[in-house]
């Protein structure tokens, strides 16, 4: 009987499951969603929110400590530095598992979403820096002298290749060979 028990077993033993809710944890820490069972969602979830109340602490043993179970001194820095400070008036409920309408293909198992309730921006891409003096010139001179210039860059290109050709090239013993050269 199972009186009292609060957590589940997963169905693994005891360091199989410890090793997935650390990978889960870890994966949410770094991609601030991820999609799992709903069990799993559950379990990690509840490990989750113990990290992130030690992480608010800011010390040097509560850094220590998250490396001991995460295992990882990234995902606890980030933990730590980044996630953490987004919670900080908060007492509890950091995390939260979102029912999804799939099922897994291979058991049918009820897939769900784990993610963070507090909203972190993703990233920004970085904008290519373009250089509109040089463009405004380029695009004038090839309007001028039409389909020349795709000619000359074309005719370019076959003179490299037989260059290449005539001092060996890629494939130099081969052609010597098959010649009956005999020179490599």
């Amino acid at each position: 009987m199972r009186h009292r028990r609060l957590r589940r077993k997963l169905n693994v033993v005891s360091a199989h499951r410890k090793a997935l809710l650390r990978n889960l944890v870890r994966a949410l820490v770094i991609k601030k969603r991820i999609e799992t069972t709903h069990a799993k969602a559950k379990e990690a979830s509840a490990f989750a929110d113990k990290l992130v109340t030690i992480a608010k602490r800011d010390t040097l043993h509560a850094r220590r400590l998250l490396i001991a179970k995460l295992g990882d001194a990234d995902v606890a820095r980030l933990l730590q530095k980044v996630i953490a400070p987004q919670f900080k008036g908060r007492q509890g409920g950091y995390t939260r598992v979102l029912r999804t309408s799939k099922q897994r293909i291979g058991d049918a198992a009820q897939v769900s979403i784990l993610e963070w309730t507090a909203v972190f921006e993703a990233p920004a891409r970085k904008a290519k820096k373009k250089k509109p003096s040089e463009k405004v010139a380029e695009k004038p001179a090839a309007r001028e002298t039409g389909k020349a210039e795709p000619k000359k860059e074309a005719a370019e290109k076959q003179e490299a290749r037989r260059e290449a050709e005539k001092k060996g090239g890629f494939l130099k013993g081969l052609r010597s060979f098959f010649k009956g050269d005999g020179t490599k």
